[in-house]
């Protein structure tokens, strides 16, 4: 396969777009937008090749498996949509309690964290289809529609900012908080773990961004 190299502008979708991810190979890529639709891109053409119809603006997205067959994405009407890229419409849909403001896939493509506007963070296991684990704490308030929530690199932890400004970190084995980290003046919007798990950094409304270590 011939590669992919400089830069592409691949127009298409009518909203805001709020996810791209690579979609098993170096030369496709899916998208999800406000405009309540996946595409699917070719690089190579610099050309959408597949749209999807969610029914509901896609805050987020993630592929759940190496092949790229598989696309989940999170959205407006509180759904999380399961795709098959060999057919044209979701199958085995999750209704949650609120807006699905980001979805994480662990490294082993097990489980699926997904950021919630009802002020939880649901943790789902992919086998199943099920939900297995919901994390909330007195003081955390999702600050806005495309806050992004995360695992550690080792799974053991997730990371999500508060609308006051904190960062909140569960143990996912104790269902418990493990940490309350207090610097911003802001909503946080996102959190990113260091690939080694040593730092955490996160991301205000006011642009202002934390990196974290001691406490992490």
């Amino acid at each position: 396969m011939a590669p992919v190299s400089g830069e592409h502008t691949l127009t298409g979708h009518c909203g805001k777009v709020m996810a791209a991810k690579f979609l098993g190979e170096p030369s496709k890529v899916v998208t999800g937008s406000h405009d309540r639709t996946l595409k699917i891109w070719d690089l190579r053409s610099r050309a959408c090749i597949e749209t999807k119809f969610a029914g509901s603006s896609c805050n987020d997205l993630v592929t759940s498996d190496g092949a790229g067959s598989t696309i989940i994405s999170g959205h407006f009407d509180k759904r999380i949509r399961f795709w098959d890229t060999r057919a044209e419409s979701s199958s085995n849909d999750i209704l949650l309690q609120g807006k699905v403001t980001s979805l994480d896939l662990s490294r082993d493509a097990n489980y699926l964290l997904s950021c919630v506007r009802d002020d939880t963070v649901k943790l789902l296991d992919l086998r199943m289809k099920q939900i297995v684990g919901s994390f909330s704490a007195d003081g955390f308030k999702v600050g806005c529609d495309w806050a992004r929530a995360t695992f550690s690199p080792d799974g053991q932890y997730i990371a999500v900012g508060s609308s006051d400004g904190c960062v909140f970190i569960w143990s996912i084995a104790t269902n418990k908080v493990e940490s309350v980290l207090k610097d911003h003046s802001s909503p946080v919007s996102a959190v990113s773990w260091h690939p080694h798990g040593a730092l955490l950094a996160s991301v205000d409304r006011a642009k202002k961004a934390v990196i974290w270590g001691d406490h992490v």
